[in-house]
């Protein structure tokens, strides 16, 4: 059904092998590759490609949806590129992704770190319900919203006081700290390579499984970036999908074939 080219095959078998080494080790090898946010204890630089080969070891989805996505538009591009540059191409995408990824974070979770450290110095009930309504509302259940209350009625009672300052505390260390806060998969890369195939081959129409009709690749690119965009500004609570990663691949591979464009570099 696809016709493999080489350096699209030795993805394919490298991801698949590290997912079913995930499967057997997955408390050594997530919490060593998978991105964690710069600042937390777990984040060490290698994980900027580590985490490309890594994917949820819970969720074969996860790794499917990848590993289809690849030998749909790899082999094409490596046609034209080879595989030398369509190996160099998806490094860079996954690379670049995972370092506009981690900025992000790094400034969201600077806010909630000042938001936290704001809480510390004014304990009050309002502050409280402010902090989990504005950074996980999903969590504000009605224990916290207890804790609010009780903390409105008496702001001078330590032990409420310490009780709460703790909680927040704890939320913000297992936010960054946890096996959950690492970023896994080859999306970004994945993304770049969708890029380039849109740019490259904008009139090729594709039939997808979630389109009843074929569809311009130009047009599935551009849709599909306004759908993470949006995904990403509006996240929804509990969706851990890396939204702004995907973008950040896709904002790579312009930026990379554009370079080479403009160096007369030959695509193939």
């Amino acid at each position: 059904m696809f016709n493999l080219t080489p350096t699209v095959r030795t993805l394919l078998f490298i991801n698949l092998g590290v997912y079913f080494l995930e499967t057997q080790m997955k408390q050594v090898i997530v919490p060593f590759g998978a991105l964690y946010p710069i600042g937390s204890i777990n984040f060490h630089p290698w994980q900027f490609v580590t985490y490309m080969f890594l994917h949820d070891p819970n969720s074969f989805m996860h790794v499917l949806s990848n590993m289809f996505g690849l030998i749909s538009f790899g082999p094409l591009l490596e046609q034209r590129w080879g595989g030398e540059r369509l190996l160099m191409f998806w490094m860079i995408c996954g690379i670049g992704a995972g370092v506009l990824y981690s900025g992000v974070r790094y400034y969201e979770l600077h806010q909630i770190d000042e938001a936290r450290i704001e809480f510390r110095q004014n304990p009050t009930g309002v502050g409280f319900a402010e902090f989990y309504r504005d950074f996980a509302p999903e969590e504000y259940d009605p224990g916290r919203a207890a804790t609010a209350t009780a903390l409105n009625r008496n702001p001078n009672e330590q032990s409420l006081i310490s009780a709460a300052v703790e909680d927040v505390n704890s939320f913000y260390s297992r936010t960054i700290n946890s096996p959950s806060a690492g970023m896994l998969g080859a999306s970004g890369a994945l993304f770049g390579l969708l890029f380039a195939f849109g740019y490259l081959f904008p009139n090729t129409e594709l039939m997808l499984l979630f389109f009843p009709f074929p569809i311009k690749a130009k047009y599935f690119v551009t849709l599909y970036a306004l759908y993470e965009l949006y995904a990403g500004i509006h996240q929804a609570p509990g969706d851990n999908v890396a939204h702004f990663a995907h973008l950040g691949g896709l904002l790579i591979g312009f930026i990379v074939l554009k370079i080479w464009e403009r160096s007369h570099t030959r695509f193939y």
